[in-house]
């Protein structure tokens, strides 16, 4: 093997690893070198669909980053919160209850072996491997058992950057503080620390870069100032939560309103409409902040009856109900999507038993096996009400869910069918057109989509990459990125 490993750790989740390892990604790519990402563990529950499976959604954009396929290698363990104390364990993007049910340190033996082939593998393929860690290497009690910071760096001889977000304040004690907690083997592989989201005088940071170095040997390589329209999705983080988000000040724009339950999951497809023109991103958690949308979407769910019933608790099945009913557009995906239906009904334990919202005449039957697959497609020519703009048009997009959805006989019976705009029960609408519901993720990062419904795109995923290389190209100490991979 004889790739270069550069790898990102944080102070703390949040600090900014996901996007600069993307950034690093495209920044070396476009050297001409072939390259590839790396995490060794993530947990999130916004994930997408590579061949072979499942992986973290920040390791597949990191993947197109690269200019590489996306593979499940580039994250072989992947976690996904069905509770506070509980999550879906994924091993090389497929679901694997039995480590599920393993005690956290006790899953490190049995999946480290997988991690280390999955990148020894990657090692060999390509000239540099970039690779995330996860939340702080400074855990000290989870040191013993780390198979995603320290341990990772070791097995890769990786260089490392260490970046804090110093937009929350007490950076330089995050930087020093870290330093200090990691064994002396490990500070030595540190490389630089990175100062992200800065606001303000640079020059006013000064005399603490210098002393910092002085008391750690450490340089600070970077300062970047705060970018809030970088267009890269924002991991597992509502980045504009509580409030609207507008591209520009426009009166007449169409207010979407996406509603955020405690479980949501790939809530990184609706980043496009973040920047799309005429439209304002919201995310609602309160009936008040479902007032005055053009369109509500109920997302998807990694625990779909429980993100039900809380959003019975909030009162939110009531405003979405009294939306529907005024004829307004309503849209669900995948979990969302079974919200809609009539019932929920669970005989293998998998999710749980519940009353749907009514709104669609469908009924959901949970079952063992994950439907996990990449969908190519396209919209039925009759789709109607506010949602006909999407007639004929093709899409593509990915499936990750449990349970299948059919029209509920009794009511077809009764003359209640909903009409099926996807093929292979993807899709259907209400008698009405205004209520729709999908299988389908992926609809808005869809300029075919977009187009149809708004009438506007937004910046390609490749200009974004482009952007996030150029940055960190203009805010790094010249040759540092290029010295960090020469032997």
């Amino acid at each position: 093997m004889t790739s270069r490993c550069v790898m990102v750790l944080g102070t703390t989740s949040g600090a900014g690893k996901s996007w600069l390892a993307t950034a690093l990604c495209r920044w070396y790519a476009r050297r001409g070198l072939k390259v590839a990402p790396f995490k060794a563990q993530n947990m999130s529950n916004n994930a997408r669909v590579v061949a072979g499976g499942e992986i973290g959604s920040a390791q597949y954009f990191q993947a197109l980053a690269a200019r590489a396929e996306p593979q499940v290698r580039m994250n072989p363990l992947l976690l996904k919160p069905e509770a506070d104390t509980r999550s879906q364990v994924v091993l090389l993007g497929q679901v694997h209850p039995g480590l599920g049910d393993t005690p956290w340190r006790e899953r490190s033996d049995k999946v480290w072996p997988v991690i280390t082939q999955s990148l020894d593998a990657l090692r060999a393929e390509h000239d540099v491997v970039v690779i995330e860690g996860a939340g702080s290497p400074a855990e000290i009690n989870l040191m013993a058992s780390d198979i995603v910071n320290l341990r990772v760096a070791r097995h890769a001889d990786a260089r490392c950057l260490l970046v804090t977000d110093i937009d929350r304040g007490g950076a330089f004690a995050h930087l020093y503080g870290t330093w200090a907690l990691m064994p002396a083997q490990d500070r030595a592989r540190l490389a630089g620390f990175v100062l992200n989201r800065f606001r303000g005088d640079a020059s006013l940071l000064a005399p603490a870069p210098e002393e910092l170095q002085r008391l750690t040997g450490v340089p600070t390589v970077a300062t970047l100032p705060m970018w809030w329209a970088h267009g890269l999705p924002e991991e597992d983080g509502f980045y504009d939560a509580g409030s609207d988000s507008m591209t520009a000040v426009d009166a007449q724009a169409r207010t979407v309103a996406v509603v955020a339950y405690p479980r949501i999951s790939n809530l990184d497809e609706f980043q496009p409409l973040r920047r799309l023109p005429g439209v304002r991103l919201r995310w609602a958690r309160t009936p008040a902040q479902l007032e005055g949308a053009h369109t509500i979407v109920l997302p998807g769910s990694k625990a779909t009856s429980a993100d039900l019933a809380w959003l019975r608790a909030q009162g939110l099945d009531a405003a979405i109900v009294r939306h529907a009913n005024a004829g307004r557009p309503v849209l669900g995906i995948c979990g969302g999507l079974q919200m809609l239906g009539e019932a929920l009904v669970d005989p293998h334990g998998i999710d749980g038993n519940a009353a749907g919202l009514g709104l669609l005449p469908l009924v959901t039957v949970f079952e063992p096996d994950k439907t996990v697959r990449r969908r190519e497609t396209c919209f039925a020519p009759d789709v109607r009400g506010p949602w006909a703009a999407l007639s004929g048009v093709p899409v593509a997009g990915y499936e990750i869910h449990h349970g299948r959805t059919a029209p509920h006989p009794s009511l077809v019976a009764a003359g209640d069918v909903p009409q099926a705009v996807l093929p292979d029960d993807m899709a259907w609408q209400n008698a009405a057109g205004n209520v729709l519901g999908c299988y389908v993720h992926g609809l808005f990062e869809d300029d075919r989509v977009l187009q149809a419904l708004y009438g506007a795109g937004v910046p390609t995923l490749d200009s974004v990459f482009d952007g996030l290389a150029d940055y960190v190209d203009r805010y790094f100490s010249p040759g540092f990125l290029a010295g960090l991979i020469e032997p």
